[in-house]
């Protein structure tokens, strides 16, 4: 009798056991969940870094728009023939006309010429629009000739308003400034005429 008693004390704890395990296995596994999600990066980081496509169909000769990519400024100018030929008259005075030393990311192979734009639309220069001394943003000094705080051969560019950086219309830092480098080009491709990618190329994403 008493094993009987025995055997159902045994097998009500048994019970009690498994289901107690299986209610904590349930509730380890809800709390891995929500961390696991919380690793995954949230769509706002996503955004952040993301690839922006931008339409330059209103984009007329000698203009500049600005769009954001990676929480910087980043320049889209659609450059007139003048302009272009500007960007050659500069080379003797630029600190590294031929950008061989990239500031915070390399210069992409498809840029890399005179122009530092794609061949196909050498016109167009996309540029991260933050000065490699300190970070501030350049303004657009695009009238060639004497003007305030520029030289009196000024070729036409950009003048950073915190210490007095020039860059050409290539983003070609000049020499003797306070910016070491050139200005930054981010992969980008065209997706058609009138519509280009920041942040994304051939490669890939960036």
């Amino acid at each position: 009798m008493r094993d009987k008693e025995e055997e159902r004390v045994d097998g009500s704890r048994r019970t009690w056991l498994i289901a107690t395990s299986v209610a904590g296995g349930f509730g380890g596994v809800a709390a891995v969940i929500p961390f696991a999600s919380s690793l995954a990066p949230s769509e706002k980081a996503k955004a952040g870094g993301a690839p922006v496509e931008v339409d330059i169909s209103d984009l007329k000769p000698g203009e500049m728009k600005t769009v954001s990519w990676r929480g910087k400024p980043v320049w889209i100018i659609n450059r007139t023939d003048e302009m272009l030929a500007d960007v050659k008259k500069a080379d003797p005075e630029l600190a590294d006309p031929q950008s061989k030393n990239p500031f915070s990311m390399p210069l992409p192979e498809y840029c890399n010429n005179e122009y530092r734009s794609r061949a196909d639309h050498k016109n167009i220069f996309v540029a991260v629009a933050v000065c490699t001394h300190l970070g501030c943003t350049p303004t657009q000094r695009f009238t060639p000739g004497p003007q305030p705080n520029l030289p009196s051969d000024w070729p036409g560019g950009f003048l950073c308003p915190c210490h007095g950086s020039t860059y050409d219309l290539a983003g070609r830092v000049f020499k003797n400034k306070p910016a070491p480098q050139n200005l930054d080009v981010p992969p980008y491709q065209f997706t058609s005429a009138t519509t280009l990618v920041v942040g994304k190329d051939e490669k890939g994403e960036a």
